[in-house]
């Protein structure tokens, strides 16, 4: 069993549609374009993903 807690909490995995579904959902976009912040930041973190979706709004 994967190890799971704070950490994990902080990450987005695409394998995983709930969590896509979650940020998107939160950030009212669409789930591709969840998945397009998360390549073109090249990262998995949350924050990162959410604050580049946000910068893309304005």
């Amino acid at each position: 069993m994967a190890k799971s807690g704070p950490k994990d909490r902080k990450k987005v995995n695409s394998s995983q549609d709930y969590e896509l579904s979650h940020v998107a959902t939160k950030m009212k976009v669409s789930i591709q374009q969840v998945v397009g912040a998360k390549r073109a930041t090249g990262s998995n973190d949350r924050a990162v993903i959410e604050s580049y979706i946000a910068g893309k709004r304005k």
